[in-house]
């Protein structure tokens, strides 16, 4: 009558010696699950970290930016022309109406032009410096510029009592509506004041108005 209790005995413990092994098993699969969810929380923040990071120097940046434009408009004389020289050797002037910081903003503006007078490139001649109003080109500009900060090497004020600032008063006064362009046949004239002077550093006379035809 014991025996059947004998064959019991050994199914229990076997029974009994399976069920660790499936419990480690498990345990296993939820430590590798974990594991990896771990590891995507460490990246997202680390992404996350680097993201804030790279936003918070472009703020950095812009806020530097504005602020130097803001310290270059404070230097901006109404009343008194400016100089700006770009970097491609052209100087324009005029008055300065904005900055920031991807453009300049110009408006009254003038400009030299320069002409030989001589025979040959070896030859001494004087030079004829003739400031040019902006607004009679073949392409009949408005009288304002928008120009690329980058473009901009430097920009002064101009004294009332310089060359360009009394030839600009001069022409103001010569015209008080305003430049009047004119039209000649086979061309555009550009209406401008002359200045002239000699290539040696020579006096300069202002004050006349010149009108030069372009081809």
């Amino acid at each position: 009558m014991e025996f059947p209790n004998r064959n019991v005995q050994p199914q229990t413990a076997a029974s009994g010696a399976q069920q660790p092994a499936s419990a480690g098993g498990s345990s296993s699969k939820k430590s590798r699950g974990s594991s990896d969810k771990g590891k995507l929380m460490r990246w997202a923040v680390i992404a996350i970290v680097a993201a804030v990071v790279i936003l918070l120097g472009a703020l950095i940046v812009n806020v530097a930016s504005s602020n130097s434009i803001k310290s270059q408009t404070k230097y901006v004389t109404n009343d008194k022309l400016q100089a700006v020289f770009l970097n491609t050797g052209q100087v324009y002037f005029g008055n300065i109406q904005s900055i920031n910081s991807q453009y300049m903003v110009l408006s009254n503006i003038y400009y030299l032009q320069t002409a030989n007078n001589g025979t040959s490139s070896t030859t001494t001649s004087n030079s004829n410096v003739s400031l040019i109003k902006l607004g009679c080109e073949l392409h009949a500009p408005y009288d304002q510029m928008v120009i690329n900060t980058s473009q901009v090497t430097f920009w002064e004020n101009l004294t009332s009592n310089g060359k360009v600032a009394q030839a600009v008063a001069a022409f103001q006064k010569q015209n008080p509506n305003g430049q009047q362009c004119s039209s000649s046949t086979g061309g555009a004239s550009t209406s401008g004041l002359n200045s002239t002077q000699n290539a040696n550093g020579g006096s300069s006379s202002t004050g006349t108005t010149q009108s030069t035809s372009k081809p």
